[in-house]
């Protein structure tokens, strides 16, 4: 099934695919942004816009066929007029965001469990050829976004060493001080190092975990993962960090369930730098 060959449009459908004049009409308006839109259309969710890569896509139907990670069923994936569409599954739930306050410790723990677990297997999947997308592509995070046709910072990078150095070039990029990019050029390669590149999804918040089923054993769980549109082959204390950063004011305890996800697995002295980077260039 991989490499995939594009467009893609899946063999069984509940219904025909929406045409391009239905999706843009549609009033079931989930998510609107610079560059993207996710819309409802029957049984369907459509994710497309100028920003949005097939890759999201790609590597959900990556998950599904090596991993029992739930993920969206994907229905079809193609470009129109510049524009990305990616067709998938309209899961009718809640998200882990909207239930956590009325959840009990117990089905918090199975949870927790479950994504450990789901984690697990996503982080034994092998790279193609070191820290990279799907087909050795570059990483998609935001962090290396430059708006800039001339100017990539996303590798793909054969080295973690490889990807500090567009770390900190990206940072000069962002107008950062030359000065702290000199102090960063000095520590960081004590920090980021010996991280070997697993499969990561880049974007672990409550809002992107479903909750299709939920009771007091594990298997009692079933949870699904959105939104894939970051993921491939990151250092390994990637996901850990990304997940503790998206917890912005720690408003509450999930931050202390994020440990027990990938315990012990823990990488707290490169969140905190990664932290301080990412800080400085979004703030």
């Amino acid at each position: 099934m991989f490499p995939l060959r594009l467009p893609y449009y899946a063999k069984s459908l509940p219904l025909p695919i929406p045409t391009l004049d239905e999706i843009e009409r549609s009033e079931d308006i989930i998510h609107q942004a610079a560059g993207r839109k996710i819309v409802g259309i029957g049984p369907y969710v459509v994710k497309f816009g100028r920003q949005v890569e097939l890759t999201e896509g790609e590597n959900m139907l990556f998950v599904a066929h090596t991993t029992s990670v739930s993920v969206p069923h994907v229905y079809a994936l193609f470009k129109e007029n510049q524009n990305g569409y990616i067709v998938m599954e309209r899961i009718k739930a809640k998200t882990l965001e909207s239930e956590w306050p009325f959840l009990i410790d117990k089905q918090r723990e199975v949870i927790v469990t479950k994504l450990g677990s789901l984690f697990k297997q996503l982080r034994s999947l092998p790279s193609p050829g070191g820290y990279c997308s799907l087909d050795n592509r570059p990483l998609l995070d935001d962090f290396f976004w430059s708006g800039s046709s001339s100017e990539k910072f996303n590798g793909p990078f054969h080295t973690e060493g490889e990807l500090n150095e567009a770390m900190i070039r990206k940072y000069i990029f962002d107008n950062g001080s030359k000065n702290k990019a000199e102090f960063y050029m000095q520590c960081l390669p004590s920090i980021f190092r010996d991280h070997p590149p697993v499969f990561t999804h880049g974007d672990l918040q409550r809002k992107n975990i479903v909750l299709r089923s939920i009771g007091n054993t594990e298997r009692e769980v079933d949870v699904v993962l959105l939104d894939w549109e970051f993921a491939g082959w990151y250092p390994s204390y990637w996901e850990y960090a990304r997940a503790l950063f998206a917890c912005g004011r720690w408003d509450d305890d999930w931050g202390l369930w994020i440990n027990r996800i990938f315990a012990p697995d823990l990488y707290m002295n490169e969140w905190v730098w990664s932290r301080m980077l990412l800080l400085e260039l979004w703030s």
